[in-house]
């Protein structure tokens, strides 16, 4: 995988601007922050810890692991509490992500689906050859 950060940009904190990668590629639907039992934390960092393990399990059924995500793209149901809460959802990413930063983007929508959901996040990751 290589991250494409064109010469002169500032480097974005916590994102890629770019990557580009050869494999096998893996598609992940929007997953939202529930646990196996359908329950939601109160807190979005917590969503946005719960949603990106369940990204993860995903991919490992095809064989894939957090550095092989290329790309995430977060739908958010509140802009200023995403942004409050920055802090504690760079610490849930970690936690499950490390510290690979694919290309991102994130986008503030009225509703999930979902009553009770703050994020659904969807994933793409290339398994190296």
């Amino acid at each position: 995988m290589t991250i494409l950060q064109p010469p002169g940009w500032p480097r974005p904190k916590g994102f890629a601007c770019g990557v580009s990668a050869e494999g096998t590629t893996v598609f992940v639907s929007g997953q939202i922050g529930w646990d196996e039992n359908g329950r939601f934390a109160p807190e979005i960092a917590n969503q946005v810890g719960q949603a990106l393990r369940n990204i993860v399990t995903i991919l490992a059924e095809a064989g894939a692991r957090p550095e092989h995500v290329t790309r995430l793209t977060w739908y958010v149901t509140g802009k200023h509490e995403y942004l409050a809460a920055q802090r504690a959802i760079g610490e849930a990413y970690r936690a499950v992500m490390g510290r690979h930063f694919p290309a991102m983007s994130v986008i503030a929508v009225a509703a999930l689906l979902e009553d009770g959901a703050k994020v659904e996040i969807e994933a793409t990751a290339i398994i190296p050859r």
